[in-house]
């Protein structure tokens, strides 16, 4: 036998199976969501991994084909590397569940969520982060826990919780927040310019939604929880803190900190930290630690220098922005570029423009989404932080950093009918000391206008920080927060959108929650900032988008023909469509509703190609006149092609208005001209007059 629970969820039966599979797991709990179901395990080793100052946790949501009836395509026809979506799905949910684990906690956790059945309408994204918290709670791991997760849309200014497949159609919002029993733990949105107002109003509905699940996963856990487990404390001695500061007061270690140059004050610490490997050298226990030490102290210090004294280490106000900078068109011969530098960080975005053809195809669980025609891809390399390792390919940073300016930015493009391009722009990280990922939305908003693309807003980024004290009354909010601050405080708060209301929120913290007045005050910081950035730096630059792309980017013209007059188009085997593309060197795509894209950089063999089309699906009519290609000649007339795969006779009583004897007398092969149709011959087949052409 096993244990089952069941609530209601957002109109859906929630049903949590324990100790039903996976017993040799810390925690599990086979989750059901209406037809979804998705197994999470929780597991965790019984020593700490030496040598580490970090806790290892490791988060998967595995995918599998079979959920939705599907073979993996390729020739391995097996899962292999985990989908862009399984790895924003692996960050959402470790963002929540890391501050929760012990602080000086070191031992390896796995959290591994395995994807099994899909019902459209119930996420398994949704799911897996419920069941991650709940194998978790159950487990005897140490937690604070439990928290939930709620989903919200927006329609018609009603919030939807846990949206079907058709209400994330129609919604004008994708919020994710996750929740503890007092506070708001995790923030994800994408938006289409959601006023501030209303996006806190939705936080806090899904807070309440949250708060019932809680209780839900309360009774499982009073029911089944395990007791949990002691562990080894990897927390460093007291004692060696003391002594630290005997060697390094205080007022030092300030010193050291306060300097609006990383690199500066990165030297000031090894100079620290080498005085103390020197004095402690003969204490190998200590020198062990040391490295975690001065970080704990550094961040002490930098702590109490913004909540106490109010002093942020580069010097600046708590609202201020650092130095900003924004240039266009740094790149010669690409489609679009642009730069934007905020202090120490600076960013470099080059747009590329392709035919529709070329969008990203998807090969996943979400069947509604095959394909995607923006994409935004960012680079991370190690020299931007004056590093060195070789590159291997992007992590997970690097593309939930590309997923967030990507989803910053969609609200504002043209639809495929006004602008029919595949996009993809590139972040390329020349410096970074803090929200990289925010000045790349700055950086490719500018690169789209360069590039010609007719985004309807500027949109622009920035990230507040947070230090707290030991009350939820006693905290600062920080805005533009640099490196140190990121590393040393308690939130990273990411957030983008226009003039008229935001596109993007991701919200990382390192405490326990958040209460309303933060993020209300947060937000408000953001927006302060963003419409500065947008106004004073990134207009200037460039104000709008420009008329048309650029002389090095492909031209587009757009037709659309009678779906049954596509096979005309294309040709037995592709013969039409094929000749059409050699005589005009152009690329044309054609889809199931008689679309028609004709992509090339000259605009003549655009415009010949589309006329070529043009004539091919239009029905020869009496009156209508044509240009032509000889490319028959016979005793009694000629044939006429006046697009591939379509050819008209001349009789050769209507070449000439004097007679000609011979049609070789006045015509050869390949000549062109022009001919009027006559209408249909007693044998039912068109026929054509060059004679009759008006002058």
């Amino acid at each position: 036998m096993y244990n089952k629970y069941e609530m209601e969820l957002a109109g859906r039966t929630l049903r949590v199976d324990v100790n039903r599979v996976a017993k040799q797991a810390n925690g599990a709990v086979l989750m059901h969501y209406g037809d979804t179901t998705v197994l999470c395990t929780a597991t965790a080793s019984e020593k700490p991994r030496d040598g580490i100052d970090f806790f290892p946790l490791s988060v998967e949501y595995n995918e599998r084909m079979y959920s939705v009836g599907k073979i993996p395509g390729g020739f391995n026809k097996r899962e292999g590397k985990a989908s862009e979506n399984a790895v924003l799905t692996d960050r959402v949910i470790d963002r929540p569940m890391r501050p929760l684990f012990p602080k000086d906690y070191r031992n390896d956790v796995t959290l591994e969520n395995l994807v099994m059945s899909v019902d459209p309408d119930c996420s398994p994204e949704l799911t897996a982060m419920l069941g991650a918290a709940i194998a978790v709670s159950i487990s005897d791991i140490p937690f604070d826990g439990p928290i939930s997760t709620t989903q919200v849309g927006l329609i018609e200014d009603q919030f939807v919780f846990n949206p079907t497949a058709e209400q994330k159609e129609a919604s004008r919002m994708a919020l994710t927040v996750a929740s503890t029993r007092e506070k708001v733990i995790m923030i994800e949105a994408g938006a289409e310019e959601v006023p501030e107002a209303q996006m806190i109003d939705a936080i806090f509905a899904a807070h309440e939604v949250n708060q019932k699940v809680i209780a839900f996963i309360d009774t499982i856990v009073a029911e089944c929880g395990k007791p949990k487990h002691t562990y080894e404390s990897c927390a460093v001695p007291e004692e060696l803190f003391a002594a630290i500061k005997e060697i390094v007061p205080p007022t030092e270690m300030e010193e050291a900190v306060f300097t609006d140059d990383k690199q500066t004050r990165e030297e000031n610490i090894r100079v620290i930290k080498e005085k103390l490997e020197e004095a402690f050298a003969e204490k190998e226990e200590w020198l062990e630690v040391l490295g975690e030490a001065v970080y704990q102290y550094q961040k002490k210090t930098v702590r109490k220098m913004i909540l106490k004294d109010h002093k942020r280490p580069d010097g600046r106000a708590i609202d201020q922005i650092r130095p900003l900078a924004a240039e266009v068109d740094l790149i010669p011969r690409v489609h679009g570029s642009a730069m934007f530098t905020r202090g120490q960080t600076q960013i470099c975005t080059v747009t590329t423009l392709a035919p529709l053809s070329e969008a990203q195809r998807l090969d996943g669980l979400d069947e509604s989404e095959t394909s995607k025609r923006y994409m935004h891809h960012y680079n991370f390399p190690s020299y931007s932080v004056g590093e060195t390792k070789p590159s291997r390919g992007p992590g997970r940073r690097e593309i939930g950093h590309g997923a967030l300016a990507e989803r910053a930015l969609l609200p504002v493009l043209p639809s495929e009918s006004e602008f029919p391009y595949a996009i993809r722009t590139v972040s390329e990280t020349f410096e970074s000391n803090g929200s990289t990922s925010q000045a790349s939305v700055c950086a490719s908003s500018m690169s789209l206008m360069t590039a010609g693309v007719p985004i309807k807003a500027a949109v622009a980024g920035i990230s507040a920080g947070l230090v707290t004290g030991d009350t939820d009354e006693d905290y600062l909010v920080l805005t533009d927060i640099q490196g140190l601050e990121d590393f040393f405080g308690d939130m990273d708060f990411k957030v983008a959108g226009t003039h008229n209301g935001i596109t993007a929120i991701q919200m990382d913290i390192k405490i326990h929650g958040l209460t309303r007045p933060i993020i209300e005050e947060a937000i408000a910081a953001t927006k302060k900032a963003r419409t500065y950035i947008l106004d004073e730096v990134m207009n200037p630059a460039i104000a709008e988008p420009r008329p048309e792309v650029g002389p090095y980017a492909p031209k587009i013209i757009q037709l659309q023909i009678d779906p049954q007059k596509i096979g005309d188009v294309v040709g037995q085997r592709g013969k039409t469509i094929n000749a059409i593309i050699e005589e005009t060197g152009v690329k044309i795509d054609i889809e199931d509703d008689g679309s028609v894209s004709i992509c090339g950089t000259e605009q003549e063999g655009m415009d010949k190609a589309a006329k070529l089309i043009t004539t091919i699906v239009t029905e020869f009519e009496a009156g209508q006149v044509f240009e032509g290609k000889v490319v028959s000649i016979k005793d009694f007339g000629v044939f006429l092609e006046f697009a591939p795969g379509k050819e008209g006779m001349v009789h050769i009583s209507k070449i000439a208005k004097h007679r000609v004897n011979k049609v070789e007398d006045v015509l050869k092969m390949g000549d062109v001209v022009k001919a009027v149709c006559l209408g249909k011959d007693k044998m039912g087949r068109f026929s054509f007059s060059m004679r009759d052409v008006a002058e």
